[in-house]
């Protein structure tokens, strides 16, 4: 499944950047950036348990928020891009 993710991490403190460091590890983890605080990933059920797992380990719900939104298939018919990033194929080969 693919999922788009998006938080905002309290900075102000040394712990709001650690969790803000943390917070994007475990997003390139299982994806890619496309936004600074904003990541399309493409897992599992097995890997999207782990990783929102992970991620609300790190949060403050208190002073942080996530969002995930699980986006539908098929995702050609669904999403656009627009500008000068694109999104990288996560189904074909990335060395030729």
């Amino acid at each position: 499944m693919q999922i788009l993710v998006a938080y905002d991490v309290n900075t102000e403190t040394a712990g709001g950047r650690r969790r803000l460091r943390r917070v994007a590890q475990a997003c390139l983890n299982v994806g890619q950036r496309v936004q600074k605080s904003v990541f399309e990933c493409m897992v599992n059920e097995a890997q999207y348990e782990e990783f929102l797992r992970r991620v609300l380990d790190e949060i403050n719900v208190a002073q942080d928020s996530l969002r995930v939104y699980r986006l539908m298939e098929p995702k050609e018919r669904y999403t656009r891009e627009f500008g000068t990033k694109r999104a990288v194929d996560f189904e074909s080969p990335l060395v030729i």
